[in-house]
């Protein structure tokens, strides 16, 4: 017995729904693909991402938005929502609703295991066809790693890797920069959270912790 085909959605027919809908999804070529929530980590990069680029951006014709604005990649069809949306310049909306954003400049992801693969290929390759975009931003939430995508005149993309929380990223299309230390702030990693988990532990389970020397005493 064979599976009943997905109906296909008109975009009109996908903007319909998803303005109605409580949780995001994707479009393209007709289907539509629901988006899995972010973890704590993933939302709190995120967030700092547009703290760090919307105070750099004040009073410059530059709006930074969060993952709530759709993005349209018009010469593909794509309908999605980048963790970070930068638009410079008089933004173009795809209709009066001005809730999918047609012109950004540039754009970041937040990648993760499973998103990483579609963040750097297929993704991209629907990002590059947007003749706006300047600029593509993945960024690690698993260390402390940007690479950025900087779009050439001969359209090629050249990648610059930041690793590290003392690095900044450079982004000369916007006249702005990225400090990892800004990016990253207040962020707990896995295992520094075990680490931190563990020593808690110890110390409720050790008396007299943590163990006092004598002067004079080496400690172990």
């Amino acid at each position: 017995m064979s599976a009943h085909p997905k109906p296909y959605l008109t975009p009109e027919e996908y903007l319909v729904l998803e303005r109605e809908a409580e949780t995001k999804s994707e479009y393209y070529d007709g289907e539509i693909f629901a988006m899995a929530g972010a973890s704590r980590v993933h939302s709190q990069v995120s967030a700092n991402v547009i703290i760090a680029l919307g105070t750099r951006l004040k009073g410059r014709p530059c709006i930074v938005h969060g993952s709530d604005m759709r993005v349209r990649v018009s010469p593909t069809g794509l309908y999605t929502y980048p963790d970070v949306v930068v638009v410079c310049g008089k933004a173009r909306f795809e209709d009066k609703h001005t809730d999918t954003l047609m012109n950004p400049c540039a754009l970041v992801e937040v990648i993760s295991p499973s998103t990483e693969a579609y963040d750097r290929g297929t993704k991209f390759a629907h990002y590059r066809t947007l003749e706006s975009l300047t600029d593509y931003v993945l960024v690690s939430q698993d260390r402390p790693l940007i690479e950025h995508y900087t779009r050439q005149p001969d359209n090629r993309w050249l990648l610059a890797a930041y690793e590290g929380l003392e690095t900044v990223v450079q982004l000369p299309s916007i006249a702005c920069e990225l400090p990892l230390a800004e990016v990253y702030d207040k962020v707990e990693w896995p295992q520094e959270e075990a680490a931190a988990s563990t020593l808690t532990v110890l110390k409720e389970a050790t008396p007299g912790w943590p163990p006092r020397l004598r002067r004079g005493e080496a400690s172990p």
